[in-house]
């Protein structure tokens, strides 16, 4: 192998080849690892949910997390359960508002340590309330974001309750206990149940793992270099 090689192949940090060494860790880690397997597969099987939606759930929740591996294996996924393309730009634009809401609704947060507000409690339902003074700090922004986070909540090609079913899942990853309250109440309003609510949580809880560790091809990279 050439220098130049060499030095491409050391300055690649992402490349769909280096997810082939995933299944080392069922060596260095065997019980953790097989627990996750086992849990992953069952997070992503058919249920109250069909797999086709909790796929579409997975990729918003990778493009959340920005795992490239994450991302790959899920669109494949997807597609092979019928996903359009369509569907899979309307679930990361759903995902790309959650991800975006989430730093505009710590905002009233920032308004609160900005005006030196005493409080104990740093999250309370009523802090929300604040966040229509965003409109008035920095009007034509505000209103950008919420005509976009409309457009992407709305129902088109995915129906509002299948984006709001990505949507709860997004806020659990983001960690957003606003936009988890929000959409929760939006999920029960379009009329979705408890149970699908959950496993909607639980793809979102397998994806945030998985991102980690699907990353840990990096870490054996470096180790071994």
């Amino acid at each position: 192998m050439s220098k130049d090689v060499l030095v491409a192949s050391k300055e690649a940090l992402y490349q769909k080849s280096y997810f082939n060494r995933l299944g080392e860790l069922s060596a260095l880690a065997p019980d953790a690892f097989k627990a996750f397997v086992q849990f992953d597969k069952a997070a992503l099987a058919e249920g109250k949910l069909s797999v086709k939606l909790k796929e579409l759930i997975a990729i918003a929740v990778a493009h959340t997390t920005g795992c490239p591996y994450c991302i790959d294996v899920h669109v494949n996924a997807g597609k092979a359960e019928g996903v359009t393309k369509e569907e899979l730009s309307e679930a990361i634009l759903v995902a790309t508002a959650l991800k975006a809401g989430s730093a505009l609704a710590h905002g009233v947060n920032a308004l609160n340590a900005y005006d030196e507000i005493e409080d104990e409690e740093l999250y309370k339902a009523s802090y929300f309330n604040r966040l229509k003074e965003f409109s008035a700090l920095n009007g034509d922004a505000f209103k950008a974001f919420v005509d976009f986070d409309g457009q992407s909540l709305k129902g088109s090609i995915l129906t509002v309750r299948e984006k709001e079913l990505i949507a709860v899942a997004v806020a659990h990853t983001t960690g957003c206990a606003y936009c988890i309250d929000i959409h929760t109440k939006a999920a029960k309003k379009a009329g979705v149940t408890k149970e699908e609510l959950a496993e909607s949580i639980f793809v979102a809880t397998a994806l945030k793992a998985g991102s980690a560790l699907a990353h840990s091809v990096n870490a054996l990279n470096a180790y071994d270099s």
